[in-house]
């Protein structure tokens, strides 16, 4: 019988498979782990992140019910998470809310909560971020809406505070109740 030696060709041929095997599983393990690595990153970069996001700044805000009662004036927002223009605007807000929210309630209402369809529908709201101005005695002063320079956001809430008419904000009004005097045959 031929004794095998370590150098001889089929020595090599038996470690071969198992040495390309163990290659194989590391090349295989580096993916995965790089696989992981980068969906981690990818949606890291997409979270909201940072103490000015709009879900921080909702959960710190006034309560309506409590807003509506306290006496004092409110800046009410209408949002959602995934509101591009909301989430803009979200550092500005939080930065009034910290120099202004002593004098004034600072609400946030999230168009995706059903809880809140009432005032959604009361207030019109049809483009966020929408914003109601409303008084120390809770009626709706002042609106705007869509994204805003944080210079005119405070520019109104100075204004509120001293109970001013809003600089930059498109008034309100109370109205009366209208019904067109039209019938179904197009006669008054």
């Amino acid at each position: 019988m031929t004794e095998r030696l370590p150098n001889s060709p089929s020595a090599s041929t038996e470690t071969a498979p198992s040495s390309q095997l163990a290659t194989r599983v590391r090349n295989l393990l580096i993916v995965l782990v790089a696989v992981v690595l980068s969906v981690s990153v990818f949606l890291g970069l997409r979270t909201e992140s940072g103490p000015a996001t709009l879900t921080a700044i909702a959960e710190d805000s006034v309560p309506l019910e409590v807003a509506l009662t306290n006496g004092k004036p409110t800046l009410m927002e209408f949002y959602a998470n995934w509101c591009t223009s909301c989430q803009a605007m979200a550092p500005d807000i939080e930065a009034l809310k910290e120099q202004y929210g002593d004098r004034i309630n600072f609400v946030m209402l999230s168009v995706d909560n059903s809880k809140w369809l009432p005032e959604i529908l009361s207030y019109r709201v049809d483009g966020i971020p929408h914003f109601v101005f409303l008084s120390q005695d809770g009626q709706a002063v002042a609106q705007a809406i869509g994204e805003q320079p944080r210079s005119i956001m405070e520019a109104n809430l100075v204004a509120l505070a001293a109970k001013e008419p809003l600089p930059y904000a498109q008034t309100t009004g109370q109205t009366s109740a209208f019904s067109a005097p039209v019938t179904s045959q197009g006669k008054l």
